[in-house]
């Protein structure tokens, strides 16, 4: 596995949504895009954090009130990510240190381009240009 890199694996079909979306509008778009995750990004695409569906185990277990709460609130602010270029090897190790199961993909100049989930069987394409969902608060 150290031949094959992220870049051919990772997803470029991302959902994503800015920090001031509400929690309420980021589950919709993760149930009808059937993704477990949305990567939280600014207007120039940088990453300013992902938000998974294990973060909403614990919205619903808190009985946060989601419909009038921002995204900034619940997101992990600092997450793992992985370079396209790095072997599908690393991504697995990075994940298992992490204890992650969803690595951004971030280039230095383009930003976010990719997400590389931990079933690496659901890949075998190479990259492709991305398709976005995304919604604005």
């Amino acid at each position: 596995m150290d031949d094959i890199f992220v870049g051919r694996l990772m997803s470029t079909d991302l959902t994503t949504v800015t920090p001031d979306t509400l929690v309420e509008s980021a589950a919709k778009l993760m149930i009808d895009g059937v993704v477990g995750s949305v990567l939280i990004v600014e207007p120039d695409d940088t990453l300013a954090g992902i938000l998974t569906r294990t973060d909403f185990v614990h919205i619903v277990a808190g009985q946060e009130p989601k419909d009038q709460t921002p995204v900034s609130a619940y997101m992990s602010d600092d997450p793992v990510t992985i370079s396209a270029q790095a072997s599908v090897a690393e991504a697995a190790d990075l994940m298992v240190e992490s204890g992650v199961h969803h690595l951004p993909v971030v280039d230095d100049d383009a930003g976010v381009i990719g997400i590389q989930s931990s079933d690496f069987s659901n890949r075998t394409t190479s990259y492709e240009p991305s398709v976005r969902r995304s919604v604005s608060a």
